[in-house]
């Protein structure tokens, strides 16, 4: 847990430099994939928060630092599985690098980070960047055949379920479709409002608010992460009907400008407000043992 870590206790030079040679290494071989990815997904609406990912997953392990330098001055490098981590990760890497399998390349890292820690510190350095770890699954980019699979059915069912609460609230829409009809205008449902990487998205939110609270009860976290995908799918419906009924009520010209590009930032506002809901409801019934 972050509450958990001590900062007063400076790292020296000695116990840094195999962080340093490690850091430098990771930079040289990923350095232009980030390049690549910034020019491609990391550019569009539906994957562009890879780089607050990879940031995230940079500050939880500096705040790790001081419990970083515990385990490794009480373990040992680990033997046969970290290096199968460690080649793996390799082999993941060169293949996505010689076929340009960009999810490959990036998805490379988690292997290699699990693999090279494990070999030069041990498994406790391992576990405690265990999270900070896991979390950067967050920023490799989906493979376009499951994005194209599953975001379909999702547009389907966000449509569905948009005009269904619209038209028992008496506005008068219809639906084609991921096309809404409403009034004189017509809504093509994009991707990006209701697709499958706006829910990973959130899931990465709702585990690192999972993260930083620190509840000690697994049940609570596990019944948590599992509700995060219909909060997550229900943020979704709400900025699409709110996207209708601005176009309704104001033109097409106010629902597809500065309005559309700040509804994204509602899914957001709306999926923390449910997230917190939440964890409250989940309150009611799990106490941490620590107290709250």
């Amino acid at each position: 847990m972050l509450g958990e870590v001590s900062l007063s206790k400076p790292l020296n030079l000695q116990s840094t430099m195999p962080v340093l040679l490690l850091a430098l290494g990771l930079s040289v071989m990923f350095g232009p994939v980030f390049i690549k990815l910034a020019h491609t997904v990391w550019n569009t609406d539906e994957q562009g928060h890879g780089p607050i990912i990879l940031a995230v997953a940079v500050w939880l392990l500096w705040q790790r630092r001081t419990l970083f330098q515990q385990a490794a001055a009480q373990g040992r490098p680990a033997g046969f599985m970290g290096w199968a981590w460690l080649l793996s990760g390799l082999f993941i890497y060169f293949v996505g690098r010689l076929q340009n399998i960009v999810t490959f390349e990036m998805g490379a890292m988690i292997p290699l980070v699990v693999g090279a820690l494990a070999v030069t510190f041990g498994w406790g350095v391992v576990r405690v960047a265990a999270f900070p770890i896991f979390f950067l699954l967050f920023a490799v980019p989906l493979p376009g055949p499951v994005v194209d699979a599953m975001t379909a059915p999702l547009k389907q069912a966000v449509s569905w379920f948009s005009e269904q609460i619209l038209w028992a609230a008496g506005y008068p829409i219809a639906r084609t479709g991921v096309i809404l009809n409403v009034g004189p205008y017509q809504l093509l449902v994009a991707d990006a409002c209701a697709g499958l990487n706006s829910m990973f998205t959130l899931e990465a939110l709702g585990l690192l608010y999972m993260n930083i609270v620190g509840h000690t009860s697994r049940l609570r976290n596990v019944l948590l992460a599992i509700l995060l995908i219909p909060m997550s799918f229900t943020a979704n419906v709400i900025r699409v009907m709110v996207l209708v009924l601005v176009t309704y009520h104001f033109g097409d010209e106010a629902g597809q400008g500065v309005i559309h590009g700040a509804a994204g930032m509602l899914l957001f506002v709306v999926a923390l407000f449910l997230m917190f809901v939440l964890d409250a409801v989940l309150g009611f019934f799990f106490k941490n043992r620590r107290g709250e």
